[in-house]
Order: C-alpha cells, then sequence, then structure tokens
C-alpha cells in the first residue's frame, strides 16, 4: 500500500500544481459546489437582484423580500465506485478497476486537503462497501485503504440500484463523483435525479479492447459478469464495426445525457494519461463555479 499511496499523493500534487498554475493565483477549490446556500429572506431593497425575489413570501401581501444566502463553508464530497467484474478488463495493474481506484484516491486526497467531507459507495449490483463522510488525511488513507483491500461480493453491475441508494442516502447537497465503465442499461432516469440533487462529476473508465480486439479469428470470449463464454469471429469486418458502434454510440450518449444535465463528464482511458484531463475537467469546473457565484 505504500506505494500506492506515493504515487496518488504525486498525482495529486501534480494536478493540484496545475491547476493553480493556470489559475494565476486566483484559485478556487476543485470541490467547492456553488457556494452558497439559502440563509433567510429581508425587505427588497433598490438595487437588489429582482432574480433572488421569494416570490412565495411576497405574494403573502406584506411587501417584497427576497433570499438571502450565506457561503458553505462545508463541502460533502462522495465517491461513487463500480467495482462490477466487467471493470476486470485491460493490462494487469492496469485494468479499468485498477484506474478506477486511481482515480478515486487521487481525488480523495485532493478533497481531504480542501478540508471537505469525503465518503465512499462501491457497488455491484449490491451495495459493497459504505465509508461514512469525515474529514482529515487519516479518514482520507482510510477510504483508500478499504477500497482497495475490499473484494466484491457479486460479479454482476446494477447502476439503476446504486443510484437509488445514493438519492435515498444523501440528504445534504453533495459533489457526487461517479467512476464506473457505464456497461449496463435502463439507468439514465436516476442519472438525470443524481444530476439535479447534487453536484455530479461522471468518470468513465474504458479500455481499447472493447473496441479494437485484435484480429484472431473464431475465439472464446469470457463475460466476467455473466461467467458465459461465447464464440466470436473478431476477424469479421461486421462484428468489429458492431463493437465500435456499441460502444462508441454508448459513450457518446452518455456524454450528451451529462450536458443537458449539467453534469461533468470525462472518458478516460487505461492506456492514457489521466492526469492531463483530470487537470482540464477541473480547470473548467473552476471557472462555472465562478460563473455562477
Amino acid at each position: 500500500m505504500k506505494a500506492i499511496y506515493q504515487k496518488l499523493r504525486k498525482y495529486e500534487i501534480q494536478i493540484r500544481k496545475a491547476i493553480q498554475a493556470h489559475m494565476q493565483g486566483d484559485y478556487h477549490s476543485i470541490f467547492k459546489g456553488s457556494g452558497i446556500e439559502f440563509d433567510d429572506v429581508r425587505t427588497y431593497q433598490y438595487g437588489d437582484d429582482v432574480r433572488a425575489i421569494d416570490w412565495k413570501v411576497s405574494a403573502k401581501g406584506i411587501g417584497t423580500y427576497i433570499k438571502t444566502f450565506r457561503e458553505d463553508k462545508e463541502q460533502n464530497v462522495f465517491f461513487l465506485v463500480d467495482v462490477s467484474a466487467s471493470q476486470e478488463i485491460g493490462k494487469p495493474g492496469q485494468q479499468k478497476m485498477d484506474i478506477a481506484k486511481e482515480l478515486c484516491g487521487v481525488l480523495t486526497l485532493a478533497a481531504i486537503r480542501e478540508n471537505s467531507s469525503v465518503g465512499l459507495i462501491s457497488f455491484s449490483d449490491q451495495r459493497e462497501l459504505y465509508v461514512k463522510p469525515n474529514k482529515g488525511m487519516k479518514h482520507g488513507y482510510e477510504i483508500i485503504s478499504k477500497l482497495y483491500d475490499h473484494r466484491p461480493g457479486s460479479v454482476r453491475t446494477d447502476l439503476n440500484k446504486a443510484f437509488r441508494y445514493t438519492l435515498n442516502m444523501l440528504k445534504r447537497k453533495s459533489i457526487v463523483i461517479l467512476i464506473s465503465d457505464f456497461i449496463d442499461e435502463g439507468y439514465e432516469h436516476n442519472l438525470k435525479g443524481l444530476a439535479r440533487e447534487h453536484d455530479l462529476v461522471v468518470l468513465q473508465v474504458s479500455d481499447y479492447r472493447e473496441t479494437k480486439l485484435p484480429k484472431l479469428g473464431i475465439i472464446p470470449l469470457f463475460d466476467k459478469e455473466s461467467r458465459k463464454t461465447v464464440w466470436m469471429n473478431t476477424s469479421s469486418g461486421i462484428f468489429r464495426k458492431k463493437m465500435q458502434q456499441k460502444y462508441g454510440t454508448k459513450q457518446h450518449a452518455l456524454r450528451d445525457l451529462c450536458r443537458r444535465n449539467q453534469a461533468d463528464y470525462l472518458l478516460v482511458n487505461t492506456d492514457e494519461d489521466y492526469v492531463p484531463e483530470l487537470i482540464k475537467l477541473f480547470k473548467i469546473r473552476n471557472k462555472s463555479k465562478k460563473r455562477e457565484k
């Protein structure tokens, strides 16, 4: 675990330094949400933003009132990590599962250093691991250790169930960082719910073997979730085109779904350095959150 901690720490420092350098001193926490929460109402005064008028209170006929807000100093960050068997694709030490755990570890350390309260849910077709939100570096290392040591009890995936569970459990608006390969169906409605109720960041992990299988002729392919072997002609142009369309179309559909519902989205490939892409993503988040204020 010591080597893993060192690697994650190196990436975390690299990300933070790069963001700070590019923001030229005007640095905002990469984990900060809207930064404000409702506090009270007061009488409308000339010059106040009309968008802040509380129409329900004003409709009572006792005057015009606007909502007042205060800065939300405490930010909850919740990681939702897919640990189903479909994540076990890729080179040894560089499978989708490995990259998913690294992403969670790096961002956990960064969130802890921003004094955020961090929690974790890992899932397959059931809740696998739950770590209650807390602060402090000791807690951050506890999350990482538990995630790396845990052995899933199920090989299957049920994104819909995981999203419903998260929606029911999280009572306070949080940053939810969702890490999965999204090899499942019928989860869109509850994904929209997560984006509506929380500040959602979607990290989709992918491996080139899913779309670019080598031409090996007719070979057995083992589905780790169904535990079934099927024979496929990997040299067939029709088969290869179907694979590329299936995964490529799903990736585009997920990206568009996130965009329509104001969720941040990033595709992470196992054979690529994900640090520059994370830096780019959170630079965009910084700018957008600043505009919201």
